[in-house]
């Protein structure tokens, strides 16, 4: 049997009370297109929302068929046959490798790598779910940050405390074995059908440990709570120095190591691994109530077809020329602001929703574009200007771990004191009014003014004077690339595997699983 997308498919939401019937419209739609004889399987693939017309929303429908192989397919409107989206190893001999974190990249090449009899060993410097749930818990309610388990390190990595969204814009079949996958340890299954598929904390600390139990049930291992200190090239092996002083072997190392383990990249830019700067981006987090943002996007829809609507979630950019810029990253319907420092002495910011996505905020992180010649042009440099905004936001708040929150209003006007019209959710509302032009330079503040001016013009009140925002977001991606060939082999160290959104490859749950998975089977086939 083959599978056929067929694509395109418009349903109004007035064509049905429930989403349910949404689906079944556009099924019959496509099974009216196609001209098969015999029996077909139809199921939906994707479904998006098209709001461009406010009088007649609509959900468009790509619709998967299973067809014979042998079926005559050009005459079918809009219909095109789907690539494989299997994931098919032929390996060459077994190897002992080693994985260096279980973030989304580590996760999905020490699964792949232990269905296949390979047995890899993971380090992982934070703790698991558990340990992880219970360190985020204790530093919102206490102040007390653990450096080693933290919202950044940790069974699953920073995905885990950040609503696991899994939208990407890289188009790989791949993409739908990571979410079959995911939906395989417990994700729900609208993450197939959805256009932007999330997960919601909760359930994706599961999914985590359910991936973790399967990966030492397959016969490899998973160690928490320790660190790789060092790798050495020895004798065409690789060694690795843990932080409890032991040192073990491995034919190969996967360095899955996440975008916040600065410790990890100074280690390795010691010892003459290829380390350059790479643009990033850095800003705040904006936070609306939820209900103001499903009415800036739905109109009197919202109450029309409630029913039947997502909770509003948008994407938004304003270009300059130049490539500066500002752009919303990260958006989390229904969630929280969440501390997410990694080291003492510094205010760091994310977000998260679970699930339901039912909070009553909704928030995101308005970001500006930094380049490597805004920072000195070097690795340790852009690393430096990260840490340096925290180190700053978390002085100017009170050095407690509260977070610098100004208004747009007082944004606007360059001024600061203007208490926020509902209290920001960032560690249960522990902030202090602050200048942000004493935090970031001022090419950030004015490209944040900028992009606030532009979004509200899309989205009506989203620069509303009294609307916080909370600092600092500097985590959006890594600070930095780990030069890696095509073979995904670093080019200075061989047989080690620099990948994910740590070593500068991706950018997301989504696309650094994919390409943990395309390095575990490069590591198989070689």
């Amino acid at each position: 049997m083959k599978k056929l997308i067929i694509k395109d498919i418009k349903i109004p939401l007035s064509a049905g009370k429930t989403v349910s019937e949404l689906d079944k419209a556009a099924t019959e739609e496509a099974r009216k297109r196609v001209k098969i004889t015999g029996s077909c399987d139809l199921t939906v693939y994707k479904r998006s929302l098209d709001m461009r017309k406010r009088s007649e929303p609509m959900y468009v429908y790509s619709v998967s068929a299973s067809v014979p192989d042998g079926a005559m397919l050009s005459h079918i409107k809009g219909a095109e046959l789907s690539d494989d989206d299997d994931v098919k190893v032929v390996p060459k001999g077994k190897k002992r490798v080693c994985v260096v974190g279980f973030g989304p990249c580590g996760m999905f090449a020490s699964l792949l790598l232990s269905e296949y009899g390979f047995a890899p060993v993971v380090y992982e410097r934070g703790g698991n779910i558990e340990q992880r749930v219970n360190a985020v818990d204790r530093f919102i309610s206490t102040g007390q940050l653990d450096t080693e388990t933290n919202v950044q390190f940790g069974a699953g990595g920073a995905g885990t405390f950040s609503d696991g969204k899994l939208y990407t814009r890289i188009n790989d079949p791949m993409c739908n074995y990571v979410l079959k996958t995911l939906v395989r340890f417990g994700a729900p299954k609208s993450v197939l059908t959805s256009a932007k598929p999330h997960v919601g904390t909760d359930i994706l600390r599961s999914v985590v440990k359910g991936i973790s139990d399967t990966v030492v049930s397959n016969g490899g291992s998973v160690h928490y709570n320790t660190r790789v200190d060092r790798i050495d090239e020895r004798n065409g092996k690789v060694a690795v120095t843990l932080s409890n002083g032991s040192e073990q072997e491995f034919d190969s190392v996967i360095l899955a190591i996440g975008h916040s383990a600065r410790d990890t990249y100074g280690m390795l830019m010691e010892k003459g691994f290829d380390v350059i700067a790479k643009p990033y981006s850095v800003g705040v987090r904006i936070e609306h109530l939820q209900k103001d943002i499903d009415k800036g996007l739905y109109g009197d829809l919202c109450e029309k077809y409630a029913h039947l609507l997502p909770k509003g979630e948008y994407a938004l950019a304003d270009k300059k020329a130049g490539g500066r810029g500002a752009y919303t990253f990260c958006m989390c319907p229904g969630g929280v602001v969440v501390p997410s420092s990694s080291e003492g002495g510094e205010i760091c910011t994310n977000g998260m929703s679970y699930s339901a996505r039912n909070g009553i905020y909704a928030n995101c992180a308005v970001c500006v574009s930094v380049f490597p010649s805004d920072y000195g042009n070097d690795p340790q440099s852009a690393i430096d200007f990260q840490r340096g905004l925290e180190r700053n936001a978390f002085v100017k708040a009170g050095s407690d771990y509260s977070a610098p929150v100004t208004t747009v209003g007082d944004l606007m006007k360059g001024s600061f004191g203007s208490t926020p019209g509902y209290t920001p959710s960032y560690m249960n509302g522990k902030y202090t009014l602050c200048d942000i032009k004493q935090i970031f330079p001022e090419f950030i503040v004015q490209s944040l003014k900028d992009g606030l001016n532009s979004f509200d013009k899309k989205i009506k009140g989203f620069a509303r004077c009294d609307v916080p925002l909370t600092g600092v977001e500097t985590r959006t991606s890594s600070p930095v690339r780990i030069v890696r060939n095509d073979a995904f082999q670093s080019v200075k160290v061989k047989n080690v595997y620099p990948c994910g959104e740590g070593a500068g490859y991706a950018g997301g749950i989504t696309s650094a699983a994919i390409d943990g998975i395309k390095v575990a089977k490069a590591i198989m086939e070689s």
